[in-house]
């Protein structure tokens, strides 16, 4: 065998010796969007079966604003059905539309004395703010994978082996305007 065959040869050896561990590597980080993805699914099932004893104590008070309920009963529909479907842009207008009514809900309790002094109530206003608390956490951590992932799929020699194997970018978890907006205290507190 000639120097020159040999030399080829061991190109061709390290070529595909990089081109296993760039797969390797773009194989993980498809699996940490996949585990991110899979963690906020967990907390928002978490959540989506917190609310209903939520919405349960705040009828309980007969007076209390339906339409507030009504609202966050739609909005947790929308929210379980983006996350089945793992409908990432659909799941952020709904997880939007979910974060207002639970405002909504939590300040008009502020008018209903009993309501905000009842055991259950603050339990579970408590719990799901948590639940909020460590969702935002998380969607954090999907975003942060998903730019990693995204990014590494295109960037130079990466991308071919990511075009070879079809790796696809991932969509972020964005919310809409009204998501990012500060909060009207004076709104909130009027209704």
């Amino acid at each position: 065998m000639s120097i020159s065959t040999a030399v080829f040869l061991g190109l061709i050896v390290i070529a595909l010796f990089y081109g296993v561990i760039v797969y390797n590597g773009l194989i993980q980080l498809k699996h940490n969007v996949a585990k991110a993805w899979a963690n906020i699914d967990v907390l928002l099932k978490q959540r989506h079966d917190e609310l209903p004893k939520l919405v349960e104590v705040c009828r309980q008070y007969k007076q209390f604003e339906q339409e507030t309920l009504a609202r966050v009963t739609e909005a947790r529909a929308r929210v379980a059905s983006a996350r089945e479907k793992h409908d990432v842009p659909a799941l952020g207008a709904a997880e939007g539309m979910l974060r207002m009514g639970l405002g909504q809900i939590f300040a008009v309790a502020e008018a209903y004395p009993e309501l905000k002094a009842n055991e259950h109530f603050m339990q579970l206003q408590s719990r799901i703010t948590a639940l909020e608390n460590a969702i935002a956490d998380r969607r954090e951590w999907y975003n942060e994978s998903v730019n990693v992932h995204n990014v590494r799929i295109e960037q130079f020699p990466d991308l071919v082996v990511a075009r070879l194997f079809q790796f696809l970018a991932q969509p972020l978890l964005v919310f809409a305007s009204a998501e990012k907006a500060d909060v009207d205290m004076k709104a909130l507190f009027s209704a």
